[in-house]
């Protein structure tokens, strides 16, 4: 098995590569050079267990301003996206029953990651696939003040689908695993 070191490097090695050397959001880099990203790695996690790292990380941010974001790994878990779809659905009524909606937002990330409506082999689905299933707990804050200040804000998500679709499913798939 992974161990958590290679599992973050991996994970950093994707976030590096693709999240901001695509530019899929352009909010990452600056995070990523002030070190302000927590990672945590969970291996073969239940529902029980991802929902408690889950509550223990809004606590670490709640208390640690320095961090600005928080990624929990599943390593050899949730490998389904059916099931991890489940568990995004569960973590999200966690977050509103602990009261912090408004307070984080929770970001999705899947190897397998298929948005509605299209289908396994678009490109687009690229900009959510990762190297591990993973759950992104983001400050609502800092996102709102960061989309004030960028122009824009609102198309990334149509030039990051742009942008994939052209690059195309092998360029992506490839620039993906070379993270793995």
């Amino acid at each position: 098995m992974t161990s958590p070191e290679q599992v973050i490097a991996k994970t950093k090695q994707w976030i590096t590569k693709v999240v901001i050397g695509c530019n899929f959001c352009p909010f990452a880099a600056k995070e990523v050079k002030q070190n302000s990203v927590h990672y945590c790695v969970l291996n073969n996690a239940t529902l029980k267990t991802v929902l408690q790292q889950l509550i223990e990380e809004y606590e670490r941010l709640d208390d640690d301003t320095a961090i600005e974001t928080s990624f929990i790994i599943l390593q050899g878990s949730f490998t389904e996206f059916g099931d991890y779809l489940n568990l995004i659905t569960t973590a999200e009524k966690l977050l509103r029953k602990q009261g912090y909606d408004g307070i984080y937002q929770l970001a999705s990330f899947h190897p397998l990651y298929i948005f509605a409506g299209s289908n396994e082999d678009d490109a687009a689905n690229f900009t959510n696939r990762s190297v591990y299933p993973m759950l992104h707990i983001l400050r609502e804050e800092s996102i709102e003040k960061a989309l004030k200040n960028y122009p824009g804000a609102d198309e990334i998500y149509k030039r990051n689908i742009n942008f994939a679709t052209t690059k195309g499913h092998a360029y992506m798939k490839m620039l993906r695993d070379t993270c793995l």
